[in-house]
């Protein structure tokens, strides 16, 4: 009803999701109930008792965390590899409409701008905040008041990156100084990737 003839663009799209955490996992969720068929997840890590805060499939205490989310959600294509540069170059991203970066490490963040940017959703940090309407979706370069997004800005300056893509940032003044989570804040985030990602999907002439 809301997408009318739309819609089969959604089910038809190809999404590949870099990380399945606090992010990730919310993204993942929010594809498949808005009916997304063909969901491909990249991650390597387990889960742990500390990501029982904020990542969805998390209850199960040392599983590999796309293996657990491909049980739980049917279309999903797990792929059990850590993302840094090194797998972003070697990767083949050319099957994918969309490809939605929910990762923390930098260098893999400035491969993937360089390589898919054209296609390429990013989120930033969503640690350390309280605040889910503070959350923006704009241009890399108009990302405002976040280090993380500040610290990403100055290195694909620094890489002589000329792209650019949506990355969704939050200028909220951080609350603490460790990496704690609030995940009324990283689901939002996720929540507010999937809502990217579906309006560039209903936006596109394929």
């Amino acid at each position: 009803m809301l997408m009318g003839e739309d819609f089969e663009k959604l089910r038809s799209a190809k999404i590949l999701l870099l990380g399945v955490g606090g992010v990730g996992s919310f993204c993942l969720d929010c594809l498949f109930r808005s009916g997304v068929e063909n969901i491909t997840i990249v991650d390597f890590d387990r889960y742990d008792v500390t990501n029982q805060n904020r990542q969805i499939g998390s209850e199960a205490v040392g599983a590999v965390k796309v293996k657990r989310l491909a049980q739980l959600y049917p279309v999903v294509t797990p792929i059990e590899a850590k993302i840094d540069a090194k797998w972003v170059e070697s990767f083949d991203f050319a099957p994918y409409d969309l490809v939605l970066d929910a990762i923390d490490d930098i260098k893999a963040k400035i491969a993937l701008a360089h390589k898919v940017h054209p296609k390429l959703i990013s989120a930033t940090g969503g640690a350390r905040k309280l605040d889910p309407t503070k959350i923006e979706i704009t241009s890399i370069w108009k990302t405002h008041g976040d280090p993380f997004a500040r610290k990403i800005r100055y290195e694909l300056k620094k890489s002589n990156f000329k792209g650019d893509y949506q990355a969704l940032f939050s200028p909220e003044t951080p609350k603490c100084t460790e990496k704690g989570s609030f995940v009324g804040v990283t689901g939002s985030f996720g929540l507010a990737m999937c809502s990217a990602a579906v309006r560039k999907i209903l936006q596109s002439n394929t």
